[in-house]
């Protein structure tokens, strides 16, 4: 069923794994799981920016280079097929050049049709984890997961649908899940060291209180938003990502349908995160030309706060619409 995977890693001796530049855990479960399962193959480890510290626990984290492997001669981009998500590889001229005459394979798992803009070969399959994925290509073409790669990818399951609790997970996910715990793995140990290499400090408690005061509320309370400045990107996401510290915390305030954070730049940009309760988050994402999951997508784009607001609001009366 995978045999296109099998058919591009045969022949090629160095391969880079990619991930985009807004790292989650399940981006980096696979990234991780699949350089394990590459046996026999020199592997490298990509991302733009550094692996945020609340994501440390998994244990290869810091074998991922922000630095480019241009010796590769194939690469492998997990958990994004979209451009915007790789705009600071393709930003760069010798690194968009590179992309375009190396052979490149793309794994991903989100339902958002893709539009990257260089030759690739991929598996794209919707479903709730990046992870999950791998781990059928895996399964399906016979390649060993190892006790440490089954825990980097059931890190990034559990990372993509909230410890097996979002409306996007499956059955095939607790199988998937049951399966690598066969492995060899201790979640209580697994969970013991996520906690605690997750552990906020005083001082980020104390910016998600500040957070939390930012919250507005509009639509009678079924849409809330918190804006994040460039000024606390800078101060905090290495530590802690504010999107992290705020998103589910307004998912679960009383009539709130669709929780958006969204982050401000020197340079324009603008990114929303959007979380909701119900299936419309890659509608309102899709508005502004990004996308994802029915209850968890983002968009990015150049545009003032004040418009973009306005904007927001109305594709969220507009999605809610059609679910009601």
């Amino acid at each position: 069923m995978y045999d296109k995977f099998s058919e591009f890693i045969k022949d090629k001796q160095h391969i880079c794994i990619i991930q985009a530049e807004n790292p989650d855990g399940d981006s980096l479960g696979s990234a991780l799981a699949l350089e394990d399962a590459l046996v026999g193959k020199e592997t490298s480890l990509y991302c733009p920016v550094e692996i945020p510290k609340y994501m440390r626990y998994f244990e290869g984290w810091s074998r991922v280079d922000i630095e480019f492997a241009w010796k590769a001669d194939a690469f492998i981009i997990v958990d994004t097929a979209a451009n915007i998500l790789l705009s600071k590889l393709l930003d760069d001229p010798a690194i968009k050049n590179c992309l375009y005459n190396t052979p490149v394979f793309v794994i991903d798992h989100h339902e958002t049709e893709p539009d990257l803009e260089f030759p690739y070969e991929s598996i794209i399959e919707p479903m709730s984890s990046c992870c999950g994925l791998i781990y059928k290509i895996l399964k399906d073409q016979n390649i060993t997961i190892s006790k440490q790669c089954a825990e980097d990818l059931l890190y990034g399951i559990q990372s993509d649908t909230l410890g097996l609790t979002t409306a996007s997970t499956t059955a095939e996910d607790f199988r998937t899940a049951a399966a690598l715990l066969d492995c060899g793995l201790e979640i209580a140990d697994m969970e013991e060291r996520r906690r605690e290499l997750s552990k906020k400090s005083p001082r980020i408690l104390d910016y998600k209180a500040d957070l939390i005061k930012r919250v507005e509320y509009h639509l009678d309370g079924r849409l809330a938003t918190v804006l994040i400045p460039f000024e606390d990107i800078q101060e905090f996401s290495d530590e802690y990502n504010p999107n992290v510290l705020i998103l589910e915390e307004l998912r679960m305030v009383q009539g709130v349908e669709v929780a958006i954070s969204i982050k401000t730049y020197p340079d324009g940009k603008l990114t929303g995160k959007i979380r909701s309760t119900k299936p419309v988050a890659d509608q309102i994402a899709g508005y502004f030309g990004g996308g994802g999951h029915p209850y968890a997508a983002g968009f990015r784009i150049y545009e003032n706060y004040e418009e973009t607001l306005k904007e927001i609001i109305g594709a969220t009366i507009k999605a809610l619409e059609i679910t009601d």
